[in-house]
């Protein structure tokens, strides 16, 4: 692969990896034209769709048996709290330590997270947050729609 365009499409996942043997290879056949190839566009190169390949990973949904509390006292303790969820562990974050500055930001990153995730965030306490992966299932009394939530944690600040 001495393509430094298809060793970069490679490395971005745009293009599968084929395995080339180090030996010489042989000339290739001659080429039979049975049908024409496809019109380019105007000012270029015919395009040639790639593929997606969308692969959710989803964690084990056996016995569930961690859940994590984490008391963050810096916005960078947020890797930590990524790492957990994304690997399938509900997540308890006590924002009690933490600047409001800092809380917000981490509040905010929570709920991408959680977002992008297909999980779900939800204020226990003013200052509690449960973060839980798509798989497990959280009951309850809800004391307060899911809007007024967000809404009342940032307007104490």
């Amino acid at each position: 692969m001495s393509n430094p365009l298809k060793k970069t499409m490679v490395y971005l996942g745009l293009a599968d990896e084929e395995l080339e043997p180090e030996t010489a290879q042989p000339a290739p056949a001659p080429v039979v034209h049975a049908a024409p190839a496809p019109a380019a566009p105007k000012g270029g190169a015919a395009v040639t769709p790639l593929r997606k390949t969308h692969v959710q990973p989803t964690p084990p949904q056996a016995d569930m048996n961690e859940i994590l509390t984490v008391h963050p006292r810096q916005y960078r303790d947020a890797q930590m709290i990524a790492e957990s969820f994304r690997d399938g562990v509900p997540v308890i974050i006590n924002l009690s330590q933490m600047s409001d500055a800092d809380a917000r930001r981490l509040i905010d990153f929570a709920s991408g997270l959680s977002q992008g995730l297909y999980g779900k965030i939800e204020r226990v306490t003013s200052k509690v947050f449960l973060l839980s992966p798509a798989h497990v299932v959280v009951s309850g009394e809800a004391g307060e729609a899911e809007g007024d939530v967000d809404a009342s944690f940032f307007a104490h600040a």
